[in-house]
C-alpha cells in the first residue's frame, strides 16, 4: 500500500472515490514490489477519460526491453456514472482530483482518488496544533498508568 501523505497535508479531502488501474504486465510486478510513488500526481478528465498523470512505476527489476515507461499517465476505470460526478464536482472552484492511496486488493492495483480543496496556511496550522495536543493527551493517559 501506498499513501499520498503529502495530499492529506496540503488538501482538505471532501470526497473520495476507488478507481481501478490499466496497467502493463511489468507496471503490476513494480507495484507488488512497493516500487511506486504518487505524491506528486494528479488526476484528470481527458474525452470523458479519467487519466492519472505524474505518478512514478520504476521499471520491474527483472525486466527486459519491453519494459515500460516509469512517467506515462495511466487510465483509471471508473463507471461513467462516478466520472460525471467527478466531472461535476471539480467544477466547483478550487476542487481537484489528487490520489490518495493506491493498494492490490485481489491481485488487482485500485487507486482512491480524492476530490479535494487546497488547504489554507492557518488550516495548515490548526491540524498541526490538533494532532500535537492529541499526541500529547495520549501520552499524558498511557504515562498516567
Amino acid at each position: 500500500m501506498t499513501t499520498n501523505r503529502r495530499a492529506f497535508h496540503d488538501y482538505l479531502v471532501v470526497d473520495s472515490v476507488e478507481a481501478g488501474l490499466a496497467l502493463t504486465g511489468t507496471e503490476i510486478k513494480s507495484i507488488r514490489e512497493g516500487k511506486v510513488t504518487i505524491s506528486e500526481a494528479y488526476a484528470r478528465i481527458d474525452n470523458n477519460e479519467l487519466w492519472l498523470v505524474g505518478s512514478h512505476v520504476s521499471p520491474y527489476s527483472h525486466g527486459n526491453r519491453a519494459n515500460h515507461d516509469p512517467d506515462r499517465p495511466r487510465k483509471l476505470l471508473v463507471h461513467k456514472r462516478q466520472l460525471r460526478d467527478l466531472r461535476v464536482n471539480i467544477e466547483q472552484k478550487g476542487m481537484t482530483l489528487v490520489p490518495l492511496r493506491l493498494v492490490l486488493r485481489r491481485g488487482r492495483a485500485k487507486v482512491d482518488i480524492g476530490i479535494v480543496r487546497g488547504k489554507k496556511l492557518y488550516d495548515k496550522r490548526e491540524a498541526s496544533a490538533e494532532r500535537q495536543s492529541r499526541r500529547d493527551v495520549e501520552r499524558a493517559l498511557r504515562d498516567r498508568d
